[in-house]
């Protein structure tokens, strides 16, 4: 079961991880976190490990708050095909902009094709 992290834990961390928004391309478009990559729908082994090269990575999901699912059900399945080291920032982008923190708009070059 992967862990949650709180927006004060992300912050201490941003710089040291993998930051993965686990919702439609539409979406993560209209704005994301900052260095977020976007999770392919579904998120298969394959396509985790163009994300994420190696196992051991800290790797953090989120998705659009704390009512979504999405971000828990991509960090099981990160921890599933062996991640060792996956947490949820449930607060997701509604905690995220509500704490005044700035968007990215459009796609970035963090988005990843289903694979």
């Amino acid at each position: 079961m992967p862990t949650i992290v709180s927006l004060a834990e992300l912050d201490a961390e941003l710089d040291s991880v993998v930051l993965i928004e686990a919702l439609p391309a539409v979406q993560y478009a209209a704005g994301h976190i900052p260095g977020a990559l976007l999770a392919p729908e579904p998120l298969s082994a394959a396509a985790a490990a163009v994300l994420i090269p190696a196992l051991d990575t800290r790797v953090v999901v989120y998705c659009s708050g704390p009512a979504c699912r999405r971000s828990t059900v991509a960090a099981r399945t990160l921890e599933q095909v062996g991640y060792t080291n996956v947490s949820v920032y449930s607060g997701g982008k509604v905690d995220w902009l509500d704490s005044g923190r700035p968007f990215e708009f459009g796609m970035s070059g963090g988005e990843l094709a289903a694979a």
